[in-house]
């Protein structure tokens, strides 16, 4: 049986956090636009900040559909499910925004982050921070339980393997829009 929450308790809070995996489900407004669903992993890139507001580091990937859904309508969705241990799956509904990282208040904003922030400050997109309306959880008893073997390596190493002007380059290439023609980024081309 599933059940509502009015908030995310402290329990919960270090139960999300310990979670290797989350997903990211957002829509745009358009009735005939493209839902996305997006897998979201990386030890550290995520903060449950209080009872009502959670957020996570926005590494820039190959797509901006996230992004792009939260600047028109903010509507969100995390699911956190259970690989091991007992069964559980936690869906946490809410509105969404990007705090970009030419942002004034970026700063503040991975500053919870620490050093997971830090050492990927140059190739962050930003920080999404949503305020939590829905917490809920339901058995899981469908997921299967698997073991992680590891935090794969490769979207670090690529971003750190990349000069400025190749970052730069590469968000006006793959993130100022959305595949339903959304604005992301707000990109600039490089010199």
């Amino acid at each position: 049986m599933g059940n509502v929450y009015d908030r995310i308790d402290t329990d919960l809070a270090h139960w999300i956090e310990a979670q290797p995996l989350f997903f990211v489900a957002t829509a745009p407004l358009a009735a005939d636009g493209l839902v996305n669903l997006s897998p979201k992993g990386t030890s550290g890139t995520f903060r449950v900040l209080d009872e009502h507001t959670f957020a996570y580091l926005d590494i820039i990937a190959s797509g901006i559909e996230t992004v792009a859904h939260l600047r028109e309508n903010g509507r969100v969705c995390v699911m956190l499910c259970a690989f091991d241990g007992k069964p559980n799956v936690v869906r946490l509904h809410g509105t969404g925004r990007v705090v970009l990282a030419d942002d004034p208040a970026f700063d503040d904003a991975i500053a919870p982050f620490g050093a997971a922030a830090q050492e990927r400050r140059a190739y962050l997109r930003g920080v999404v921070v949503v305020d939590v309306s829905r917490v809920s959880d339901s058995c899981g008893y469908a997921v299967p339980k698997m073991a992680l073997v590891g935090e794969r390596e490769t979207l670090d190493a690529t971003w750190r393997s990349r000069d400025a002007e190749r970052i730069a380059r590469y968000k006006v290439e793959r993130n100022a829009t959305s595949l339903d023609g959304l604005p992301g980024l707000p990109v600039t081309e490089p010199a």
